[in-house]
């Protein structure tokens, strides 16, 4: 069974299902959340997955505080955890360019976000 969530879209009252793979829920959250003790780590994962149903997105770190409500200083700790993970990776074409993150599920058979 797939969960189904609504969230918020930054900047507008409109709510959309998004589909996440169970283990999203039952395995990932409790571990980043409670073992990990980084929710900001499961809130950034969330946000980028949003983002990235279609390969990898490019957003800055202030389109990801504005949608998560977070700090950037938390996005930045949070990122390094999830790239320690290997759950999102991160491509720079420059120091000053918007980076292009990809979200990683080596849970699923089949990487459909690859």
């Amino acid at each position: 069974m797939i969960a189904r969530l609504l969230i918020a879209i930054a900047g507008s009252e409109k709510l959309e299902p998004i589909t996440l793979h169970p283990y999203i829920i039952d395995t990932l959250m409790p571990d980043l959340v409670g073992h990990d003790r980084h929710p900001s780590a499961f809130l950034v994962f969330l946000f980028l997955h949003r983002r990235t149903e279609m390969g990898a997105c490019a957003v800055s770190l202030r389109q990801i505080a504005e949608g998560t409500g977070l700090s950037k200083r938390a996005i930045q700790s949070a990122l390094t955890r999830l790239v320690k993970r290997k759950l999102v990776s991160i491509e720079r074409a420059g120091i000053t360019a918007i980076p292009k993150y990809r979200i990683h599920q080596p849970w699923c058979t089949s990487q459909a976000h690859e």
